[in-house]
């Protein structure tokens, strides 16, 4: 096992890592739309889910990988009312439309608005 830690994503809030790798294969922790510094990005979902999308692409390179290598996504919205648009920032990034789950949560560390993590290969 790999643990893999871009200088290119927000470091982790907690005990874990950006990733790990097992077998040619990438699990990435949940993103949430914070910069480098920690500090949350946009207050609506498409600019959430941008910066989400900016942190987890960090952490594929960082890894070898990238969105169209995706296996499966979990991803975790604040509010459902959000779907549509959500929707319309990933689909820009998963093209290849790997397997998902989309649900809806209590509350987001931070009360974010959106977190992702992905599982990929690794070529």
């Amino acid at each position: 096992m790999k643990k893999i830690h871009s200088e290119n994503a927000p470091k982790a809030i907690g005990p874990y890592s950006q990733a790990v790798v097992v077998n040619n294969i990438i699990y990435t922790s949940g993103q949430i739309p914070l910069d480098l510094n920690g500090d949350i990005v946009g207050t609506d979902i498409k600019t959430q889910t941008e910066q989400v999308m900016k942190n987890l692409k960090a952490v594929l390179e960082e890894a070898g990988t990238n969105f169209e290598n995706a296996i499966k996504t979990t991803c975790f919205l604040s509010d459902m009312s959000n779907f549509s648009e959500f929707n319309e920032v990933y689909s820009k990034y998963f093209i290849s439309n790997p397997a998902r789950s989309c649900v809806a949560v209590k509350e987001l560390p931070k009360q974010v608005l959106v977190e992702v993590e992905v599982i990929a290969l690794i070529s």
